[in-house]
C-alpha cells in the first residue's frame, strides 16, 4: 500500500472560546489545510458551556475525500519543523495508538501560517491510516525523519 494511500480519514476538531474570533479560528484550522479543500471542507458548531457558564463553540469535521486526504497531510509534513517531526519520531508512542496519528498544532501559529506541535488549545488532527505500521507510513509520508 502506498503511503498516499494509507490514510482512511482524518478528523479536525478545534474551539473557540469567548474571546475569540470564530471566523479567525476556523480561518486558522483553513491555513494548515490545503487549497483547494480548505474552503470545500465543512465544519459542524457545537455551542458548549465552559467551566464558569462561558461560551464555548467547537468546531469539528471529518474529512474522507482521497485527494483531500493526499494533500492535507503532505502539507503538514512539508510545513511541520524539524525539530517537531525528530519530536513526533522519537515520542511517536505518545502520539499514536491502534493506527491513528493524533497531531496538536499551535492555533496561534497556525493563524499565522506556521504549523508548530503544541499541548495548549490546539488545532486536533486525528489521523487514521488503513494499516497498523504508523512509523513506517509516517516516514514514508514525511512526517518523521
Amino acid at each position: 500500500m502506498q503511503a498516499q494511500n494509507a490514510v482512511a480519514y482524518v478528523d479536525i476538531r478545534v474551539f473557540s472560546h469567548a474571546t475569540e474570533d470564530e471566523t479567525k479560528v476556523l480561518d486558522a484550522v483553513k491555513r494548515i489545510l490545503a487549497s483547494p479543500y480548505a474552503e470545500a471542507i465543512v465544519f459542524e458548531k457545537h455551542v458548549l458551556s465552559g467551566h464558569h457558564g462561558n461560551p464555548i463553540t467547537f468546531f469539528d469535521t471529518r474529512v474522507k475525500d482521497k485527494e483531500a486526504l493526499k494533500t492535507i497531510v503532505e502539507e503538514i509534513a512539508a510545513h511541520l519543523n524539524t525539530l517537531d517531526k525528530e519530536t513526533l519520531g522519537s515520542r511517536l508512542g505518545e502520539f499514536s495508538e491502534r493506527g491513528s496519528l493524533f497531531i496538536r498544532l499551535d492555533k496561534q501559529a497556525a493563524f499565522g501560517g506556521e504549523f508548530k506541535l503544541a499541548r495548549v488549545d490546539p488545532i486536533r488532527i486525528h489521523v487514521r491510516f488503513k494499516k497498523n505500521d504508523i512509523e513506517e507510513i509516517c516516514r514514508e509520508l514525511g512526517l518523521i525523519p
